[in-house]
């Protein structure tokens, strides 16, 4: 006598029925999960494209954004496996982020609490001595993020 079946669900059935569809589904299940998966801040800058062959193309807004992410690329690809193992590559791209993904990614993003007027005057008194004005900007968003970072992780500061 059979052993009864107990009940799969339609996305585990597919892909043994049409394997061509395994890609597309990895892809749809990348889309829906990509937040958590590359978190909040590299989702924020990126967009997942086509799985191609166990390639995935990753659209990324802007070139800064596109460097740190070519540093830090093993790392990301990492964070993709532990959701999709059939990854196997990055290839990472600039391009304009369609416009309902950056839509979805700003109401998914939890909002950011100021920092308080000692950090900010800390911070502006820190970065004042720098003479380039790009640098200094950035020296700025720097320290800000990791005035935050601290406040996160020590929220009675």
């Amino acid at each position: 006598m059979k052993s009864p079946k107990m009940p799969r669900s339609v996305g585990d059935i597919l892909p043994d029925a049409l394997p061509q569809l395994v890609e597309r589904l990895a892809e749809v299940r990348l889309r829906q999960s990509w937040q958590t998966t590359v978190g909040a801040e590299v989702a924020r800058r990126t967009c997942p494209g086509a799985l191609v062959e166990g390639c995935l193309t990753v659209v990324v807004d802007n070139s800064p954004w596109l460097h740190e992410l070519s540093l830090r690329q093993q790392e990301v690809l990492t964070m993709i496996r532990r959701e999709c193992p059939s990854v196997g590559a990055l290839r990472l791209t600039v391009g304009p982020l369609p416009a309902a993904w950056v839509n979805q990614a700003a109401t998914a993003s939890p909002a950011v609490a100021p920092l308080s007027e000692h950090d900010q005057h800390e911070i502006e008194e820190a970065t004042a001595i720098i003479s380039d004005a790009a640098l200094a900007a950035a020296a700025r968003r720097l320290l800000t993020r990791a005035r935050r970072a601290t406040a996160a992780s020590h929220p009675t500061r």
